[in-house]
């Protein structure tokens, strides 16, 4: 009752600001965010659906499949920590469009590389990495300039669990396209998606509130007065991050999330059609269950975070609670999905897994904010920068052990002790409080 109270009484509020100041400028910035954030996934995830068609005319092996599906995080790995560099010290906007646009570009092209060659293909796959790889440095760095404390759990928590929905619309979209228009169009409708968003983006956004043209003086005050500050930065104090044990925590917890996200998220169609024989005109449908139910837990885990956090819980307990829920709702599913017999019974666990799994989205996702302000975007891109490792590693071994194993139970039980370990750490070594 206190907590329906308490949320009503927000919404109440949110209400009369509204009708006093008309529509925020930063509801409309994290919405872009939340859009571009959905578009880089549907680039990233349509080639888990398009890779069935493309795999069987080229006679790609479940080994070659493997290198197509990771060969994206050859360049995403790179220039994260650069992306989010650049941001911090001169603002996100022009960092965040550069990257929509060559990522909306190799999206386009990636039908053409793959009638050259095998290795085109997999070149183009790394230009999409390369372009999605500023993303999150440089959103998180706009985040922590644009959004208040009492509204951030819940801003990143839509923009981040906006990689769920992406995923969702490319699960459900991407085989109708396929059967209807054949798969290249898959990558062309989706590239031309980023570059509408970048028209958009061009005319709403900017790089601080102070510098935004439909910023209004009553909005620009509360903002400056509920945020931490976070003006550009001259200097990154590359030492202290470094040696900040709850730096490392985030990066701990974030390369254990991305082991379990990368595999169900480039692997499940390949496993539910293998596994039960599941038809192209099925895949949608089951594949994109776990993500709308990601969407949706990643939501309500910021608005849980937010909750307890203004009824005085401590930051620091905030975010392990979240991230212990994570990781342990995670890891259970794991271990009962190779005794799975149906589809349906797959999905549900997988659904158990990847909506548990999201309430780490108020958990370490949010926690670079809380201890560097400043430096948002470099530790996002620090954190983001060894959590590809396992999309390099673990998507393509899964390739290999399915075809060792002809099973993908190895692939399961790795991610729920991955995960195990994963809480382990950020439950000794985290910290909600501000560090750097």
């Amino acid at each position: 009752m206190l907590a329906g109270t308490h949320m009503e009484n927000s919404a109440t509020e949110l209400q009369a600001t509204i009708a006093q100041t008309g529509w925020p400028r930063r509801y409309t910035v994290v919405a872009l965010l939340a859009c571009a954030t959905a578009i880089c996934y549907v680039d990233r995830v349509n080639i888990s659906i398009a890779i069935i068609p493309l795999a069987r005319d080229r006679g790609y092996d479940a080994a070659a499949t493997g290198l197509v599906l990771s060969s994206f995080f050859w360049g995403y790995i790179g220039p994260q920590m650069l992306g989010g560099w650049l941001a911090d010290r001169f603002g996100g906007k022009r960092v965040l469009a550069a990257g929509v646009l060559l990522w909306s570009m190799g999206t386009l092209l990636t039908p053409a590389a793959s009638e050259i060659s095998f290795s085109a293909l997999l070149l183009t796959r790394a230009v999409l990495g390369l372009g999605e790889s500023v993303h999150f440095p440089t959103v998180h760095s706009l985040a922590a300039r644009w959004t208040i404390a009492a509204e951030r759990s819940r801003a990143i928590s839509l923009y981040v669990s906006s990689v769920s929905f992406g995923t969702a619309v490319a699960l459900l979209a991407s085989p109708l396209i396929v059967l209807t228009l054949g798969w290249p169009s898959v990558f062309y409708i989706s590239g031309v998606l980023g570059l509408l968003w970048l028209a958009i983006w061009f005319l709403k956004a900017a790089d601080v509130p102070e510098k935004c043209a439909g910023m209004t003086t009553h909005e620009l005050a509360m903002i400056e007065a509920d945020r931490s500050a976070a003006p550009l930065a001259d200097s990154i104090p590359w030492a202290a991050i470094m040696r900040e044990q709850s730096v490392w925590a985030i990066v701990i917890a974030h390369v254990c999330n991305n082991f379990g996200l990368y595999i169900i998220l480039l692997w499940l169609p390949t496993y539910l059609h293998k596994s039960f024989d599941l038809p192209m005109q099925r895949l949608g449908s089951y594949s994109v269950v776990p993500w709308l139910a990601a969407f949706c837990v990643g939501n309500l885990s910021g608005w849980v975070a937010d909750d307890l956090r203004n009824r005085g819980m401590s930051l620091t307990t905030v975010r392990k609670l979240m991230q212990a829920v994570a990781f342990s709702l995670g890891a259970l599913p794991m271990l009962l999905l190779p005794l799975a017999g149906s589809p349906l019974v797959a999905t549900m666990l997988v659904t158990l897994a990847t909506g548990g799994a999201s309430f780490g989205v108020a958990g370490f996702a949010a926690n670079h904010l809380d201890i560097a302000p400043r430096y948002a975007g470099v530790l996002m891109g620090l954190s983001n920068t060894f959590a590809q490792l396992p999309g390099i590693i673990g998507v393509a071994l899964t390739g290999f052990i399915v075809n060792l194993t002809h099973s993908f139970a190895a692939a399961f039980y790795l991610i729920a002790i991955i995960y195990a370990c994963g809480m382990v750490c950020y439950l000794v070594m985290g910290s909600g409080e501000q560090r750097i």
